[in-house]
Parts: structure tokens; C-alpha cells; sequence
């Protein structure tokens, strides 16, 4: 571990694995060094949603590879909103053409993790498990790790995708900045029933009038259903998440065979929280993911945005080991940490309008999604709100680097 590589990524999570296949795809070798074991088990489906876009950066880097996502996913073509149990806007696409990626696929995290690994062993990552990485140091000429385990490991670049505590974000002096959420939100996973399936769509329910009026989202994934709750401000979250607190609201909104094929359940309260640079003081530190963002998970921007961080910082970093100056280094990885901040300000500004369009918290926004649940039927532009509003806006016109998130 005392010799110098040219890059090092800090974390196996999907968003360090994809960096690691991108700066592959570059030409440069890269390391991979995870706290965790290879054979690690982590719970739940947690970041289960996966855009276009990303699918095409994951092609891109490796051909095949978006496609083999979408093999293990779930393709669900069909949305539906409902207000207080009566269905505002309901919207089915055709599905995507046959070798076409689609517009997005649904699968465990788990899962997406266990391609893109196999992915960078075949591409020829190399791996250091089982070593925590506790700090950073860098200098113009580099960076050095601090490790428990033995020798510090050094690196021409980093790449920090070590999530939302990360140490190496820590060394360096960066922080997120950001306030967390009012809301709590419980979050569970249940086993489809492959005997007896449910329609394959997302649902969202605006006040469900069978759980008090909180609102439900339900959003199917490769063999399960992802089931979203969120909490009125007073409740107590341990009320809803507790095992026969689930089981008992859980039962009341789906079938009640559901209510026993639960595989996980989490409860969140979300912060909305951007580091203050990507990147450090001597250019030499990139942050990718939750090292440089928290966004509550409405829009699927927080994976999704992570792999576009991925695959910019490689490209900074290639161009960068390329450049023919130092000035010329600098200038690629400042152009990183600018595009790539400046995506993420969108989306935290985009899920946060949708947490207030959730909350509601005022009489006047009640109000309208009230009447727009009365005359959505008959009026498609105002179902269309009423269905996109819980997600945020629009992602809007791709950053200079062609990445939308």
C-alpha cells in the first residue's frame, strides 16, 4: 500500500464503483478502498431508482452495462395520483423499444452494486477491503490516506465517495452545509407476492384517508415494493415503525398478505445539505455523492447525481494527469467543482420544493391542492401537476458537461 497511484476512490458504494469504472475507462488504473468486507451484507433496497441518464453514463463507461441494469430491474410504465381515495390522474407509456434503454429501471441497491462491482473486476479495478480510511492529507503533489491498519496509502488524486460522514470530506476542512427536514418519513420494503401480484405502478396518495390523512407512495422495484409514509409533524416515528406499527398501517393500505412479506423498514428524517466546495484547497480532494450532497429522495436526484459526480470528476482527473501545466490541472478540476456544485444546488432547490408541496404545511397551499384535486379529472395540465409536484420540478437544461442531475 506505500506505493503511488494515480487514483484512489474511497468507498464501494454504486456511486465509488462508478467512479472507478469511469477513470478506468479514462486509461488510468484505479483503486478502490472500502472500510467494509467484500462480502459485506448491507439491509435494505435503499437507493432503488435509476434514470436514463445514468444508464447511458454506465453504458458509456462500459458497454453492456446500462442494459444489464435494466435486465435485473423492473420497468413500471404506468403512474397514478390520488387525493383522499379518488384517483386525480392516472398516465400509461408505451414501453421503451426492444434494445432501447428505457426511461428508468427499479431495482435493490444491493443489486446495482453487485453488477457494477463484477463490472470493475473484469475492467480491472483494483480492491482494498476491509481498510477504513480516517483522514487526508494533500499538498500539490498529491494525497496521503491515514488508515489503522498499517501504512498510509498515497494517491496523485482521491476521489471521496466515502457518504454523507465522510472522513476524508472531514480532514480537509469541508463540510456540508444544510438544514434537515420537519418531517419524519418511514420507509418499507415488502416481498411482491409472485402467486397473486399487484399492478405493476406508482401510486401516490395524497392524504389517505385510511391512515389518517398522511400521504402513501407506493413504487414497485425488482421483486418487492418500496412503501413510503410520511409522518404528520406531531406523530412520534416509532409509533409507525415499530413492528406491529407497521404491520398495522401497512395492512389497512395494501393487501393485507403484504403485511407479513415485510423485509425491511427505516424511518428518516431528510436533510437537505451541500458541501461548501468539491473540492479541496489543493485540488487534489473530488467529492462525489453523499460526500458532496443530501437530498430527501423525492426525484431519485441522490444516486442518480452521484454517478454524474462519478463520471466528471473522472474526466476532470484525466484531463487533469493530461494537462500540460499546473495551472491547466487545476483549471479541469475547478471546472468540476463548480458544474458539479452548482447541479447539486439545483436539486436540493428541486426536492425541497417538493418537501413544502408535501407538507403543506399552510392553509393557502392546502387549499390549492385541494382544488386542483377537484378539477384535475377534467383538466389533464392540472393532473399533470398534481402527479409531478410530490418529485420536484423538472430537471431542466443539462450543465455544460451534458449531465442533467
Amino acid at each position: 500500500m506505500s506505493s503511488t497511484r494515480d487514483v484512489v476512490i474511497v468507498g464501494a458504494g454504486p456511486v465509488g464503483l462508478a467512479a472507478a469504472l469511469a477513470v478506468r475507462a479514462t486509461g488510468h488504473r484505479a483503486t478502490v478502498v472500502e472500510a467494509g468486507a467484500a462480502d459485506r451484507v448491507r439491509p435494505g433496497s435503499r437507493a432503488i431508482f435509476l434514470h436514463k441518464v445514468t444508464l447511458q453514463v454506465l453504458e458509456q463507461v462500459r458497454a453492456g452495462l446500462g442494459q444489464q441494469l435494466v435486465r435485473h430491474g423492473l420497468i413500471w410504465t404506468t403512474k397514478r395520483t390520488v387525493y383522499r381515495g379518488r384517483e386525480v390522474y392516472r398516465r400509461t407509456y408505451p414501453p421503451p423499444p426492444p434494445g432501447e434503454l428505457p426511461a428508468a429501471t427499479s431495482l435493490p441497491q444491493v443489486v446495482t452494486e453487485a453488477v457494477l462491482l463484477r463490472a470493475c473486476i473484469d475492467s480491472g479495478v483494483d480492491f482494498i477491503w476491509s481498510t477504513e480510511v480516517t483522514g487526508a492529507r494533500s499538498s500539490s503533489e498529491g494525497v496521503t490516506l491515514a488508515t489503522p491498519q498499517g501504512a498510509p496509502l498515497t494517491a496523485r488524486y482521491v476521489i471521496a465517495a466515502d457518504g454523507s460522514r465522510s472522513a476524508v470530506r472531514e480532514s480537509t476542512g469541508l463540510h456540508l452545509e444544510g438544514p434537515r427536514t420537519s418531517s419524519a418519513f418511514v420507509i418499507v420494503d415488502t416481498a411482491e407476492d409472485a402467486a397473486d401480484p399487484l399492478p405493476i405502478e406508482r401510486v401516490f396518495h395524497y392524504e389517505h384517508p385510511r391512515v389518517g390523512f398522511r400521504n402513501v407512495l407506493f413504487v414497485p422495484f425488482a421483486g418487492h415494493w418500496r412503501v413510503d409514509l410520511q409522518c404528520h409533524p406531531g406523530d412520534d416515528p416509532d409509533a409507525y415503525s415499530s413492528d406491529a406499527g407497521v404491520r398495522d398501517w401497512l395492512a389497512t393500505v395494501m393487501p393485507a398478505r403484504y403485511a407479513g412479506r415485510i423485509t425491511w423498514v427505516s424511518t428518516y428524517v431528510f436533510r437537505q445539505a451541500v458541501a461548501n466546495h468539491f473540492v479541496d484547497a489543493t485540488r487534489r480532494i473530488l467529492l462525489a455523492g453523499e460526500a458532496a450532497h443530501v437530498f430527501a429522495p423525492f426525484g431519485a436526484r441522490g444516486l442518480n447525481s452521484g454517478v454524474a459526480d462519478a463520471y466528471v470528476a473522472a474526466g476532470a482527473i484525466d484531463a487533469a494527469l493530461r494537462a500540460g501545466t499546473p495551472a491547466e490541472a487545476d483549471l479541469a478540476i475547478d471546472d468540476f467543482a463548480a458544474s458539479r456544485r452548482a447541479a447539486a444546488v439545483r436539486n436540493r432547490a428541486a426536492s425541497s420544493t417538493a418537501l413544502r408541496h408535501l407538507d403543506a404545511a399552510s392553509a393557502p397551499r392546502r387549499g390549492l391542492r385541494r382544488l386542483a384535486a377537484l378539477v384535475a379529472p377534467s383538466m389533464p395540465p392540472v393532473g399533470r401537476w398534481m402527479d409531478s409536484a410530490p418529485y420536484g420540478p423538472p430537471l431542466g437544461e443539462a450543465d455544460r458537461h451534458g449531465m442533467h442531475y
